[in-house]
């Protein structure tokens, strides 16, 4: 059982990357609303990563987000500027795909692909030492 909480970790954790890439991809090719998506999944791909270690998953994405808040940065794990920025990631997103009219920028695509760069690391240096620690 252990091993396929592992499995399923690290793979959310590539699908995060890809993801990244796909949202760098996106602001080369002047796709700035679906870069923030892809930063946004990017994120939110990395945050699944840490909850598939305690076998935990939720189908609504306020609820993956509100309980990781609570149990991992609300506990010291992230810093808090990683829920900041997390709820910041959510709210560009969803103004990127249901507001009619918004007009995603350059520059704000950068800066939600930076958030998510940030997330995606500070999610690896956690997995990183929660799999040391497990094995000592």
């Amino acid at each position: 059982m252990e091993n396929k909480k592992i499995e399923l970790s690290q793979y959310r954790m590539n699908q995060a990357k890809e993801t990244l890439t796909v949202a760098r991809d996106c602001v080369e090719g002047n796709h700035y609303k679906d870069s923030i998506n892809r930063s946004y999944y990017a994120a939110f791909y990395a945050i699944k990563a840490v909850l598939a270690l305690s076998e935990i998953d939720f189908k609504r994405h306020k609820d993956v987000i509100a309980h990781f808040n609570k149990n991992y940065v609300a506990q010291g794990e992230f810093n808090r500027e990683i829920g900041k920025r997390i709820a910041r990631l959510q709210q560009k997103r969803e103004k990127s795909d249901y507001d009619d009219f918004y007009i995603a920028s350059k520059d704000e695509a950068f800066e939600q692909i930076e958030t998510a760069e940030m997330i995606i690391n500070a999610v690896e240096v956690y997995l990183t030492s929660k799999n040391k620690s497990d094995s000592i």
